[in-house]
């Protein structure tokens, strides 16, 4: 019986309940039957009617009738128990075949399948829960592949470059100098860049990344990432870099590790953007959030490419950005650290005016 299928198994174990239910009906009938029959003749003696003469024939009689009558409700009986189960056991196993070859068809590649709703609850559970299954699986696919594509597209460029100019150093149509290598060496270190983010947001999407949340005061943090970019801008007209923090902000309840690197990100796009101006790192507490914001008076984003700004790999100016040494994924690491620690992350721009980057952190509970 172990190696019955589980429309044999369910049809089998209907049988079996049904032959026990009809051999107990049997018995009990076959032996209590003729006895309450003798105790009602009997009964009938009682009232002066004598059955005597005639008991023998009335109990032969009887046990013919009720032997007629069980064969034939043993047979219409089983008869439709049989049919039923049947067509129970069909009704609770089609779903499950349909749901075993869907099952085949997406593991085959086909990630657009999906089981129908079923009318029996349980089935119907499960078939929602393979359904959400399916889905996450067929969005992790898609973001392979895209990833696939990026990075391809991405590395297409540098990898280029790199060979163009060692073709050229191999057969001396390029005189070998320091600019030369250098521009090597810059295509190297923006692979390296390339790689070592894309490692990092794997492990933040993977759920791989730690997060070592605690109470901390912000301002330490801000003043220490604003005196080191200012250390930085020795131009006269390079953007000014302002910090307006209220006295009474709260302390919040994140990694400050990770909140720095959010900033370090979120305030050198800015840098690389605003070539004169400001750039202003303001601090708001709004319920049980605080809000950060990195303001900047730089190029802007068009309205249009908003929605896609923390996507990975986006660019509105692809040479632009390229050229500037982004490797296209900080704000999507931003966006990640973000989340991680139980926050959201915006953005507002106008083109010619400058963007508006912030984030929410969790406001630390007071002891």
């Amino acid at each position: 019986m172990s190696k019955m299928g589980l429309r044999s198994r369910l049809f089998f174990s209907h049988v079996i309940v049904m032959v026990v239910g009809l051999l107990t009906l049997l018995a009990i009938g076959k032996f209590s039957s003729p006895r309450f029959f003798v105790v009602y003749l009997r009964q009938i003696e009682v009232g002066g009617v004598s059955v005597r003469q005639v008991r023998t024939q009335l109990m032969q009689s009887f046990e013919d009738a009720w032997s007629q009558g069980a064969f034939w409700s043993v047979v219409i009986g089983a008869s439709a128990a049989g049919g039923l189960s049947y067509l129970v056991t069909k009704r609770i196993v089609q779903p499950l075949i349909q749901m075993e070859e869907i099952t085949k068809k997406f593991a085959a590649g086909h990630l657009n399948e999906r089981v129908p709703p079923n009318e029996i609850p349980e089935v119907d559970q499960l078939a929602t829960s393979f359904n959400r299954m399916a889905a996450s699986l067929a969005d992790v696919e898609r973001r392979r592949r895209e990833l696939v594509g990026d990075m391809t597209h991405e590395l297409r460029t540098p990898l280029t470059i790199l060979k163009g100019y060692l073709e050229g150093l191999a057969d001396e149509t390029i005189e070998p100098s320091t600019d030369i290598y250098l521009r090597l060496s810059n295509e190297v270190s923006r692979m390296q860049r390339l790689v070592n983010d894309l490692q990092e947001l794997s492990k933040m999407e993977a759920g791989y990344l730690p997060i070592d949340a605690r109470s901390f005061d912000l301002y330490p943090l801000l003043t220490g990432i604003i005196q080191k970019f200012s250390d930085q801008l020795v131009a006269e007209s390079s953007p000014q870099m302002l910090l307006d923090y209220p006295l009474d902000t709260p302390p919040v309840l994140a990694d400050p590790e990770r909140v720095e690197q959010i900033l370090v990100n979120l305030i050198g796009n800015a840098l690389r953007y605003t070539p004169a101006g400001s750039i202003t790192i303001r601090v708001r507490s709004e319920g049980n959030k605080l809000w950060v914001a990195v303001i900047d008076t730089g190029q802007g984003i068009a309205r249009e490419d908003l929605p896609h700004v923390f996507e990975r790999f986006w660019r509105a100016d692809r040479s632009r950005n390229r050229n500037s040494g982004g490797t296209g994924i900080g704000l999507a690491i931003c966006r990640r650290l973000v989340e991680l620690q139980g926050g959201t992350i915006e953005v507002d721009s106008e083109l010619g005016v400058g963007s508006i980057f912030r984030f929410s952190l969790p406001i630390a509970q007071r002891g």
